[in-house]
């Protein structure tokens, strides 16, 4: 097995879990996001894109339905032991299967927990699930009951999140080497992939994000490739990933001059940061760091520019997204604690100028303040 974590970390979060369905009055829990079976048994995969289900019994049985080309994952990857394949055939049927498992678990009239909100259970799936498991058994939606153990990191996880996150700087690093009027986008993502890949990472969540001229104002990757202009700007945003645990970032770099706008962007932009900083402490809501976020944006005059959310938790992530649960926007009372792993992005896009500025990086919560795993400072980047 190439597991990640002793079994005795394993063990712990077992446990919780456990505890959890005993709270919630349930006999196990049904799950079919990723990032649940990767973190109760290491079970290291992108074959969530078909139909599996792993369950967990309130006794601690653990038992996995996927296909067979996941067989074999699952025993390298994982300390899983009962794995159950359902056959692609015509006519193929895997709710069903998950039924008849499930009864020889002697689970027939139990009430179960099932992750619904999940990446990894489409809606047509769902709806088989729910009709093979109507008279069987009761389901109760528990999505989000796996996602409140993993917000708050262990020690052993910590270590792979500060390992992200040098990762991350070196990712940057790679690219400014490269980035110059003239230069190609697509030679400047490579060597910021490629540096978290060289130094042992990961593939992250979700595609790395870059844009130059108009497109510095996007959020979002796109397809196609530019060079940059002699006056530019191009705004990152990325991520180190090891063993699968994230930490992103995310900058506008200035080829050229900066314009009086960028620099009045990024004033606003370290205000709000310091403001989040000071909000990232235990005992606070999510909500109350995007307030600190939106107060220090907009005595800048900054509100038509800002987004309505300013970050969110970062953990052990899979495809399509690196993004956790909570996020801050407001009215989130969601609470920070000790151990829990947040990205901040100040992101302004200002339509009007044309003009970007979005510094962001990844904090860990601790006792004591918030401890930044970027060792790069958020400043003017001109090239």
């Amino acid at each position: 097995m190439a597991l990640h974590f002793e079994i005795s970390e394993f063990e712990q979060r077992k446990a919780a879990a456990v505890g959890k369905l005993s709270e919630r009055g349930l006999d196990g829990l049904l799950m079919f996001q990723q990032e649940s079976m990767y973190y109760l048994t290491g079970y290291d995969t992108f074959g969530f894109c078909f139909f599996q289900c792993l369950y967990l019994g309130a006794d601690g049985t653990l038992a996995l339905l996927t296909r067979a080309p996941d067989y074999l994952q699952a025993k390298n990857t994982s300390l899983l032991e009962d794995i159950r394949i359902w056959k692609d055939e015509g006519g193929a049927q895997p709710a069903t299967q998950l039924r008849e498992m499930l009864d020889d678990l002697g689970c027939k009239g139990k009430k179960l927990g099932i992750e619904y909100d999940s990446y990894g259970l489409t809606a047509k799936n769902g709806k088989a699930v729910d009709a093979a498991m109507d008279g069987f058994a009761e389901l109760q939606d528990a999505s989000g009951l796996l996602d409140r153990i993993r917000v708050v990191k262990s020690e052993a996880e910590l270590v792979y999140v500060r390992k992200s996150g040098s990762l991350a700087d070196e990712a940057l690093e790679a690219g400014l080497k490269l980035t110059r009027a003239g230069a190609d986008e697509g030679e400047i993502l490579a060597a910021m992939q490629g540096a978290v890949l060289a130094g042992g990472g990961d593939y992250p969540g979700n595609e790395f994000i870059i844009g130059s001229g108009p497109d510095a104002l996007l959020c979002r990757y796109k397809s196609g490739r530019r060079k940059l202009d002699a006056s530019d700007q191009l705004t990152l945003e990325w991520a180190g990933s090891y063993r699968h645990y994230h930490a992103a970032m995310m900058r506008t770099v200035i080829i050229g001059t900066p314009s009086p706008q960028h620099e009045k962007m990024l004033a606003a932009c370290c205000d709000a940061l310091s403001a989040v900083e000071g909000a990232l402490k235990p005992g606070n809501t999510a909500g109350d760091v995007f307030d600190a976020h939106a107060a220090a944006m907009d005595s800048h005059g900054m509100r038509d520019h800002r987004m309505n959310a300013c970050g969110y938790s970062l953990g052990a992530k899979f495809t399509p997204s690196w993004m956790d649960w909570p996020m801050f926007y407001t009215a989130n009372d969601a609470e920070l604690g000790t151990g829990m792993v947040f990205f901040t992005h100040m992101i302004l896009m200002d339509a009007g100028s044309g003009n970007a500025m979005c510094p962001g990086r990844t904090y860990i919560i601790g006792d004591d303040g918030p401890e930044c795993i970027s060792s790069l400072p958020v400043e003017m980047i001109c090239r």
